[in-house]
């Protein structure tokens, strides 16, 4: 199945208004991230499985980046199970990641 997602389905897939301010800053992650457009009709399931080890997709505030970050879990061991998620992700659908810290990453285009 194929999902064409418009700037206001994919904002709110990512959990957020739609307003003239996320439309703007959605439309300069796409500037800023070659290919997104590509990986977006996969959006939907990515954020899926990420939600499963309390991880999660956002715009960033500071960088004109979408954001793929994960919540530390103390009763149990998310975040290596979360950082092998994104790796397989990474790969299979040819995401460029910048890693911010240990447990945050930002997609900076689609090859």
């Amino acid at each position: 199945m194929h999902l064409d997602l418009t700037p206001d389905a994919v904002l709110k897939q990512l959990g957020y208004a739609v307003s003239e301010q996320t439309l703007s800053q959605l439309a300069q992650i796409y500037e800023k991230s070659p290919g997104l457009e590509k990986f977006l009709p996969h959006l939907p399931a990515f954020i899926d499985a990420l939600a499963v080890e309390k991880g999660y997709v956002s715009m960033s505030n500071s960088k004109p980046y979408l954001k793929i970050k994960c919540d530390v879990d103390s009763g149990a061991d998310n975040l290596s199970a979360f950082e092998a998620l994104v790796q397989k992700w990474a790969t299979k659908y040819k995401l460029q990641l910048d890693k911010v810290n240990d447990h945050t990453y930002y997609i900076t285009g689609v090859a």
